[in-house]
């Protein structure tokens, strides 16, 4: 790593506390920094000690309800299950005993939620990462973020004009999401940008003069993801072909270096090996419908939470189907277990029995229908991390915790 890359990495980084709130800035700093880090040292004894599971992270989907109808997307268009309140509420305060402060919060769209920020308020030692497609996120709203002060909006963005139009089946949607953006910049927020990677957005996503427009909207770190066609419209022909998915890997490595904001992924540890956060129990998913799922696309559980919320440790410390699942993928490759083996996923779904979670109700037909598609398991052309920092971070956060054998 050059001496340029260093001050490009360092000027990045310092965006941060230079650009929002001071406030802001402190409760990153101790709810997610701080407490993620005790979780994680959590999370490794009990992974290496052999004692009762719990992920180190949960993500909680709210609600199926959604202001866009985007291809691809595994949300049940017009679906209506929702957790309750007092769900959502129990589900944090069960998984606050765990160690666990940092939630996901997905949706559909977790802005149509009435109650989503009377209950972030009340869990103000809890860091929330909020994904939006910030259509909804008004000027008010950005404001009502900033007091909370432990929630960085993670926006989704996949494609400019004329792909986001295409992409979400509504026009203007990119010109109303960046409208969220620039809401969330004066609130002096921390704000990501999301952006599942497919055929039809590569060009236009993945290339250096994407991640300046953002940073000159503000973004403070854009998170990558592998696009998994999915839902009752999956449009595989839009998945990656291995090549691409190199390309990625190699462009993410690389302009680690010198973009001017900071880059995410979960799929490759320091080394460039191949991740499943679900198979390494790092992370696991509560949908819609309470029930505890693999990961966010695989809409598949056995195990369903109470109607308080209460019985989340139980059921993850119990769950035969999860621990199976997790076991499967590990042993299988490093990779999606999805794209790469979908028949041999439907064998263990069929064998256990797991039911569709989604209001829709094909999920089953729909896993059925599933081709073979390139993963994230690069064996042979693995490509290491060049930026020190986050081949540092990724070391000691990221490395598989055992799951890989």
């Amino acid at each position: 790593m050059k001496p340029k890359a260093y001050a490009l990495t360092l000027k990045a980084l310092l965006r941060i506390p230079l650009e929002c709130s001071p406030r802001l800035v402190w409760k990153f700093a101790w709810n997610f920094g701080l407490r993620s880090l005790l979780n994680i040292r959590r999370f490794e004894e009990r992974q290496r000690k052999g004692k009762p599971f719990f992920p180190a992270f949960v993500m909680i989907s709210i609600t199926e309800n959604c202001n866009l109808a985007c291809s691809g997307c595994w949300v049940s268009h017009g679906g209506k299950k929702r957790l309750s309140p007092r769900q959502l509420d129990g589900i944090i305060t069960s998984c606050k005993k765990q160690g666990s402060y940092f939630f996901g919060i997905l949706g559909g769209e977790p802005l149509l939620y009435p109650e989503l920020m009377e209950i972030l308020a009340r869990h103000k030692d809890c860091y929330f990462q909020l994904y939006t497609n910030a259509t909804l996120l008004t000027h008010e709203i950005a404001a009502t973020l900033k007091r909370l002060g432990n929630v960085t909006p993670l926006i989704s963005i996949e494609g400019l004009e004329k792909e986001s139009d295409a992409r979400r089946g509504q026009k203007e949607v990119f010109r109303r999401t960046l409208e969220g953006v620039r809401a969330c910049r004066k609130a002096k927020l921390i704000i990501g940008a999301a952006a599942s990677i497919g055929k039809s957005n590569f060009n236009e996503l993945v290339s250096p003069q994407y991640l300046h427009f953002l940073a000159g909207e503000g973004v403070h770190y854009l998170w990558y993801y592998i696009y998994r066609p999915t839902g009752a419209e999956p449009k595989t022909e839009n998945a990656l072909e291995k090549e691409q998915i190199l390309h990625l890997r190699r462009f993410i490595a690389q302009e680690r270096n010198t973009a001017p904001l900071q880059l995410i992924d979960a799929y490759w540890d320091d080394k460039g090996n191949a991740l499943c956060p679900g198979a390494m129990g790092m992370s696991h998913h509560i949908s819609p419908a309470g029930a505890l799922e693999f990961c966010p696309p695989l809409q598949m559980a056995k195990d369903f939470i109470n109607e308080e919320g209460t019985n989340v440790a139980e059921l993850f410390q119990q769950s035969d189907f999860l621990a199976g699942l997790r076991k499967l993928a590990a042993s299988h490759s490093r990779g999606c277990i999805l794209l790469e083996n979908p028949s041999l996923l439907r064998s263990y779904l069929e064998s256990r029995q797991a039911s569709d979670t989604t209001s829709r109700g094909t999920v089953w037909e729909e896993i059925k229908r599933m081709p073979v598609l390139a993963g994230h398991d690069l064996k042979g052309e693995e490509i290491p991390e060049e930026n020190i920092l986050y081949r540092w971070m990724k070391k000691h956060y990221f490395f598989g915790f055992g799951a890989y054998g």
